[in-house]
């Protein structure tokens, strides 16, 4: 109790300094609520070259494939522990019928993608392919169901077609087209932005038809649904309050939350590879919104659901940049730099810290698309400074969260200021502490101060990823510019740990 008094004299006086140096505290004595490894998940949509020539590719490509399904990418998301993967979109969600993706390929039937650029989309890739590949990647399938053009009846067979093991016209099909067992997948979202390319619903009727689907998804012996509500756009507050009043609780297990990083505006989204410093903060303004958004949804669903039966779903979120010059717009392929590792490591911090309402989430997209962790060209296969990121915190994947207090130095542009350092704490099941540091700040290097009460940690251990600008990118020359490396930039004095984060970088710490 002594050296927490203390350490708060400490951090009233830094708020009135010159902010030296921050102070933290590491609350070890009191693990709360468990990270859900269910928030690193990740989304992947029929868009672009997130699919095809992404996941799945030419029978011809001279690449490590099984069946279409290239297996270097595979690999890479199996290394950072991919928990769920969803699919099929996003706004692709509410144009596609499930039928038309099973069976004989040669005999399925082709449709235009109208969502993403009116390709022609073949469905060559359809319900077992993605099952495959949940099984490839060892991850947990997460299905957006078609709301907006689709019948209850559609949603109501799809579920029937995947999970039960009994007799019936739908199991026969599956077992045709080659499965026998059901698959068991859980995960349901029912529609996706039913405010805007999923309907344009207003609140309330999509409230309605959500109940009304959600009635006949019927649960199945070893699978259980778990209904996810399609949810607010960024701070739409009274969605979430027309969802939360109208749906009974245990009618849903989640609620969605779409939320992007926008560096400029909508109409001109900014480079990926091209921006000065103000864009940069701009860009850290917008992503640390996150946290405002979670919290007034989260006051909202607390008056409806206090004892939070019901996870917050941010199943869509990331950067949006304008797309890489000569490429196709309607693709959304886009670059990935250090900028990006930055609010990767910043939004993971925040969910994290707010484990106890967040209970999912996926970054958009997987492969070449947005803020991809996986880039390819040809058979070449690149891994982004966000795919780092995501290896370095999955020490958090179902660990315990530890409660933190950071007073630190703010990080300051024009008239707006920002704090400088975030941070998110866990303890995994053999006791070791995880501390994940983020320094936004591009111009200045910030050591910190940290009392773990409740630790009696005797050695640190960490690994770094850094880079001299916010603009260095890996490329596919140049593979290797941002990748982990050690980190030698913390030390034990007495019994506080004294960390200097370097500019411009996000550091993870192992303590045992």
């Amino acid at each position: 109790m002594k050296r927490a008094i203390l350490l708060a004299a400490a951090m009233a006086g830094i708020v009135l300094s010159s902010y030296a140096q921050a102070r933290l505290l590491v609350n070890a004595h009191a693990p709360k609520e468990t990270i859900s490894r269910h928030i690193y998940g990740h989304f992947s949509e029929h868009l672009g070259r997130c699919i095809y020539d992404g996941f799945w590719v030419s029978d011809t490509m001279q690449v490590p494939k099984k069946d279409r399904i290239r297996m270097d990418v595979v690999e890479a998301l199996k290394k950072i522990k991919v928990p769920n993967l969803r699919w099929p979109g996003g706004c692709f969600a509410d144009e596609y019928h499930w039928r038309d993706g099973i069976g004989p390929r040669e005999n399925r039937p082709k449709m235009i993608n109208s969502s993403w650029g009116n390709v022609t989309e073949d469905n060559s890739f359809g319900t077992h392919e993605f099952l495959e590949l949940c099984s490839l990647i060892d991850c947990e399938p997460y299905i957006s169901a078609n709301v907006g053009s689709g019948t209850v009846q559609e949603m109501n067979n799809w579920v029937e077609y995947l999970n039960f093991d009994g007799l019936s016209p739908l199991t026969d099909l599956r077992k045709k087209n080659g499965r026998d067992k059901p698959w068991g997948v859980e995960f349901w979202g029912v529609g996706n932005e039913s405010w805007g390319c999923g309907g344009n619903m207003t609140p309330e009727y999509y409230a309605g038809e959500y109940r009304r689907y959600a009635t006949f998804c019927k649960n199945y012996p070893d699978a259980r649904l778990k209904k996810i509500v399609s949810g607010a756009n960024s701070n739409d507050y009274n969605w979430t309050e027309v969802m939360m009043k109208n749906i009974p609780l245990n009618m849903m297990w989640g609620l969605s939350l779409h939320h992007y990083t926008i560096p400029k505006n909508w109409g001109d989204k900014g480079s990926a590879t091209q921006f000065n410093e103000r864009e940069y903060f701009l860009a850290m303004r917008s992503c640390m919104e996150m946290e405002t958004l979670i919290q007034r949804h989260s006051i909202i669903m607390d008056k409806y659901d206090p004892n939070k039966r019901v996870g917050l779903v941010v199943d869509e979120w990331g950067i949006w940049t304008n797309v890489e010059p000569g490429t196709n717009p309607a693709f959304l392929y886009q670059q990935n730099s250090m900028r990006d590792a930055i609010i990767a490591g910043t939004t993971l911090n925040i969910f994290n810290n707010h484990a106890d309402r967040v209970k999912m989430a996926e970054l958009a997209q997987t492969v070449n698309v947005l803020q991809a962790v996986i880039l390819t060209k040809g058979r070449q296969m690149l891994l982004t400074p966000t795919y780092h990121i995501f290896d370095l915190y999955k020490v958090h994947q179902d660990a315990k969260l530890l409660p933190v207090q950071l007073a630190g130095p703010e990080y300051n542009s024009e008239n707006d200021k920002l704090q400088a350092v975030n941070v998110s704490a866990s303890q995994d099941a053999s006791g070791a502490i995880h501390i994940s540091f983020v320094n936004i700040d591009p111009n200045k290097d910030i050591t910190i101060r940290t009392a773990l009460n409740g630790s009696s940690w005797k050695n640190v251990t960490g690994q770094i990823i850094t880079s001299p600008k916010f603009t260095d990118i890996n490329t596919f020359e140049q593979p290797g510019k941002i990748v982990p490396a050690a980190f030698k930039g913390a030390k034990k004095e007495g019994e506080e740990l004294v960390v200097t984060l370097p500019k411009l970088s996000v550091v993870v710490l192992e303590l045992k």
